[in-house]
This record gives C-alpha cells, sequence and structure tokens, in this order.
C-alpha cells in the first residue's frame, strides 16, 4: 500500500550504530555536518542556489500536518492545495484553523487570497510529473501574489517517463529561494521510512521562522538518524539500486494490469500507478481484492478520484511478479 520493503543501505544503518552513543540533546537546526550535507545534495541533485536555508524533519508527514501552523497562518486565511492530493495538505490546512481549496488549475483560484499553495511532483496519488514550465508559471503566479509555495518532492529520485524539476531549479524559480520551500524525504529512496527522515529547503527567512518555532516545540531529528541521514546523502548508489528495483517492478506490473483491462494515466513518475476501469473505485477494490491484490481508493485523495484505484510499487517482487497470474486467474 505504499510501505517500503526493502532493506535498509547498510551504510545507513552503520553510520546510525556508529552515532548511538547519544547522551546529549540533538540540535533542532540539525548539526553542522548535516546542514551542510542537505545543502550540499540541494544544490546538486535540485540543482538549487547555495544560499537556501535547510531543516531536518522527523519525517516529511508531521512537516506537512504542522507547516500552515509553524508558519503562522491561521483562521480567515486560505490554503490551496492540488484537486487529487495526499490527504495531510487538507489537514494541516485544517489543524492551522484555516481553510483548505482544491484546485486542477491556477485558473480556478480566481481573484482569491492565498497564503499558501501546495504543489506535488511527482504526484501521489497520480505520478504526474510537472514540467518546467508549469513550475515556473506556478512560481510566478504566487509571486504576484505573495503566496507561499510549498512543493511536496518526496518522490524527486523517481521519475520514469519524465524528468521531475524542483521548485529550487534555478528554471523555475530564477536562482532565487524567496518565498519557496520543498520537502524532501529519505523514506522512499533511501528505505529509511522507519527512521523518520526528512527536511525542508528553500527561502531562508522562512526556515529561520520554522527552525525558531521548532526549537519551542520540541520537533527534533534524534543525533544518531542525523548521522544516518548524512551517509545517505553522501551515497547514491544505494539510490540507484533502489530505484532499478521499483523500474523492474514497474515494467513487471503495468503491463499486467493493463493486460487485465485497466487503464493507466499520468503515473509518469514515483512509486504508484493510477489506474482506473471506470467505474468507482470501490467496485475496482473490491474486484482486485478478489484476486488478492490489494490498491488504494482514488476517492482518500479527493473526489477527482472516484473512479481510479492507486497501485504501489512496494511490494516484494515475488508478490509483484504474482500479479499476472492472479489476474488472469
Amino acid at each position: 500500500m505504499g510501505t517500503p520493503v526493502d532493506p535498509t543501505p547498510e551504510v545507513v544503518q552503520q553510520a546510525l550504530c556508529a552515532a548511538s552513543d547519544a547522551p546529549g540533546y540533538p540540535l533542532t537546526a540539525g548539526t553542522p555536518q548535516l546542514r551542510e550535507a542537505l545543502v550540499s545534495w540541494s544544490v546538486r541533485r535540485l540543482g538549487a542556489p547555495q544560499q537556501i536555508g535547510v531543516l531536518p524533519t522527523v519525517g516529511s508527514k508531521e512537516l506537512v500536518a504542522l507547516l500552515p501552523s509553524l508558519l503562522g497562518i491561521g483562521s480567515g486565511e486560505t490554503i490551496a492545495l492540488p484537486a487529487l492530493a495526499y490527504p495531510t495538505y487538507a489537514v494541516g490546512a485544517l489543524l492551522a484553523g484555516a481553510t483548505p481549496v482544491t484546485y486542477a488549475s491556477l485558473v480556478e483560484l480566481g481573484p482569491a487570497r492565498i497564503r499558501l499553495l501546495w504543489v506535488n511532483s511527482p504526484a501521489n496519488p497520480t505520478g504526474q510529473v510537472l514540467p518546467v514550465e508549469h513550475m515556473a508559471k506556478i512560481v510566478e503566479w504566487a509571486r504576484e501574489r505573495d503566496t507561499i509555495v510549498v512543493s511536496d518532492e518526496c518522490y524527486f529520485e523517481l521519475g520514469w517517463d519524465a524528468e521531475p524539476v524542483s521548485i529550487l531549479d534555478p528554471r523555475v524559480c530564477g536562482g532565487n529561494p524567496r518565498g519557496l520551500l520543498a520537502v524532501h524525504s529519505l523514506s522512499k529512496r533511501s528505505n529509511l521510512a522507519g527512521y523518520r527522515a526528512a527536511w525542508i529547503a528553500g527561502d531562508p527567512v522562512l526556515v529561520a521562522a520554522l527552525l525558531e518555532v521548532r526549537k519551542h516545540a520540541g520537533l527534533i531529528v534524534p543525533d544518531p538518524v542525523q548521522a544516518a541521514m548524512i551517509a545517505a546523502l553522501g551515497d547514491d548508489a544505494h539510490v540507484a539500486e533502489q530505484r532499478g528495483r521499483y523500474a523492474r517492478r514497474r515494467e513487471v506490473l503495468r503491463p499486467a494490469l493493463e493486460a487485465a483491462g485497466l487503464r493507466i494515466e499520468h503515473s509518469a513518475g514515483g512509486l504508484y500507478l493510477w489506474a482506473t476501469r471506470d467505474e468507482d473505485c470501490w467496485s475496482t477494490v473490491e474486484w482486485l481484492a478478489s484476486h488478492g491484490i490489494l490498491a488504494a481508493p482514488g476517492e482518500f485523495y479527493g473526489p477527482a478520484g472516484q473512479q481510479f484505484v492507486r497501485v504501489a510499487l512496494t511490494a516484494s517482487d515475488e508478490r509483484i511478479a504474482q500479479v499476472g497470474a492472479r489476474l488472469s486467474s
């Protein structure tokens, strides 16, 4: 259903163990070594400008859920999120007392004053990858309105039919991170979901404001996990290996679903196939379950997903290999 099943890389496990003697309180901002690793990775992989702020977080879900509150957004203010989206975006707005609104295009938002706008590429659940030109238009639109853009890029390393681009890419932001934040995670690319290891990068003014509140709230990544993050960010080999696993599973799963009559839409990146039989999603869920296959109903992610299901690549090779036979039985 979306939980990694492959081993945590040995280099990461070793770093965690080596840092396990940690009697003192960790730094909310992250150790200097971790901050340097986060900036270096962001510059190298995202094309981000050197002058970004970075901040480690206790996984990405707590960050998504608490971000509006941490930024001081509240009652009477509006947060925009994609029409098909990770449900925690809306939860974060509601926890802050703000009003969540959905959009399929920026035009739909009209003249409304939007305090924060969520972007997600590669997207969960659809796997849609937004092109450079579209991302740049979002930044231009937001800066004209003094809207903060938060880009959920947790699947950035998993582009298949299209190359993901970061909100911090100079082609998107003009080399200036003002008003922009990017969310990244080691859960999927490095199989660290159990470590709760993620971070936010972008506008140094916004990151500094987040740090100040998080210090008082005790939202701190443990020292051993910070050491593990440094190891993960400095090793590209395990990322390529894991990406290869998911690519092979995708090459098996997609044709198996299509042969069984499902149509795949978007799914150009990420860990999911967005599939439909042009019927109510719960009927498809029931049909797949009758063949021993679990999928998430599309309506979990918004009314626009009513006729779709989300099928994950995060089962083992052995289980993925069984899908074709199960669907044809």
